[in-house]
């Protein structure tokens, strides 16, 4: 990768943000301490899960304002540790281009994002460390099989380092579309999993956590686990076509719906407009990105859509019979619908900035539902599959 060189650190620019990324994660801290819950551990990854899901809808927020070059280098700001510092080089490079990526208000979006995000990270450091300390207390390989595992959270910690990384890929090499949209997925797949942490620390807390042996519980939802995880698949592969549409600005391609530009196949090109490795708004081979290629990434992330929202639809009709997944499944349900309706209002209402955020957020939430839906699946109470009818006794 050829990164573009950035202005050199000033010296207090690394100790400065790191102590903004300690007093980030100090309020939740502070706040999980103070708490009355007596499982703070679990406690802390459901504010993890709160946070991170803030910080995705506020990097749709940041790609959405065209705010990710507001600080052109990384991880400071023209070498500084926040915008006030580098308020004279804002304001030389707004001068230059009133209308270009660097503004002040854009760069305090850029830089809350990376403020968030870091504080994020120490949160996620915090939460590998106690794990480990439970673990081991609780006698680690040794101790008890119910004992809860500390490798998901030191997966959390590893997955939150490749996510920094392609954070600053993302500044250095131009907001190039791949990098943006892997950086998205990265950031929903670190949602899915401290969703997955949190329902498994829900099951333990509750004692509800499925035993080896308990399989015939688990028979019965077997259509269940295979649909759920379908979902899940789905939705990845839908908000990576969602993050392409964003990334190259292809949202308003098509302007009517359910046809585009008056005609239910348009044309277009994919063989441009699905080429991964480019600069943004160009193609592989340096050229302006032609307009069929804009409108080959909306359709297709469109009429994708519908197959999401088919698998979804049965995946919640599967769930609903059982009583305990009952809630989850409307959540589901009812957000299945709000996110069709804040996509075709995107469309109609000429891509609103409100709209736009919302139509990312329900993107985020989908995500923490599904993957919750997917815990319990896997790992069903007995009061899952309380309304399904008493197998069959052994003679």
């Amino acid at each position: 990768m050829n990164a573009m060189p950035g202005p050199a650190l000033d010296a207090l620019t690394l100790p400065l943000m790191a102590v903004t990324a300690l007093l980030v994660a100090a309020l939740p801290l502070l706040a999980v301490w103070r708490s009355r819950d007596t499982n703070k551990f679990r406690k802390l990854v459901w504010v993890g899960v709160f946070l991170t899901f803030d910080l995705v809808v506020f990097g749709a927020f940041t790609r959405l304002t065209d705010s990710g070059l507001g600080c052109p280098d990384w991880p400071g700001c023209y070498g500084q540790a926040n915008p006030l510092l580098a308020h004279a080089q804002i304001a030389q490079a707004a001068a230059l281009m009133p209308s270009g990526p660097v503004t002040l208000p854009k760069a305090w979006i850029e830089m809350i994002h990376r403020f968030l995000a870091s504080g994020i990270g120490a949160l996620i450091v915090v939460l590998m460390g106690w794990a480990w300390y439970r673990w081991k207390r609780a006698g680690g390989v040794n101790g008890s099989k119910d004992a809860d595992e500390p490798w998901l959270p030191s997966a959390l910690f590893a997955l939150v380092c490749l996510q920094g990384a392609f954070g600053a890929w993302t500044v250095t090499l131009k907001l190039q579309p791949m990098i943006v949209t892997i950086h998205l997925l990265l950031g929903m797949a670190l949602l899915a999993l401290l969703a997955w942490l949190g329902a498994r620390q829900d099951a333990l807390s509750a004692h509800t956590r499925r035993r080896a042996g308990d399989r015939a519980v688990a028979r019965p939802l077997r259509t269940l686990q295979r649909l759920a995880l379908l979902s899940a698949c789905l939705l990845a592969a839908q908000v990576a076509l969602g993050g392409w549409v964003s990334t190259n600005y292809a949202a308003l391609a098509c302007q009517d719906f359910p046809l585009c530009g008056g005609r239910l196949v348009p044309e277009m090109d994919f063989a441009h407009g699905f080429a991964l490795w480019r600069q943004l708004g160009m193609t592989a081979s340096g050229q302006y990105l032609p307009f069929p290629a804009l409108t080959a990434i909306h359709w297709v992330h469109r009429n994708a859509a519908f197959l999401v929202f088919a698998v979804l639809g049965a995946t919640v009709w599967r769930a609903w019979v059982h009583v305990s997944l009952r809630p989850l499944a409307r959540k589901i349900a009812l957000l299945l619908v709000l996110q069709a309706g804040s996509g075709i209002a995107t469309i109609f209402l000429s891509w609103p900035l409100a709209i736009a955020v919302l139509h990312n957020a329900g993107a985020a939430a989908l995500v923490v539902l599904v993957t919750m839906l997917n815990y319990a699946a896997r790992h069903p109470s007995g009061a899952a599959s309380a309304s399904l009818p008493p197998s069959p006794s052994k003679p």
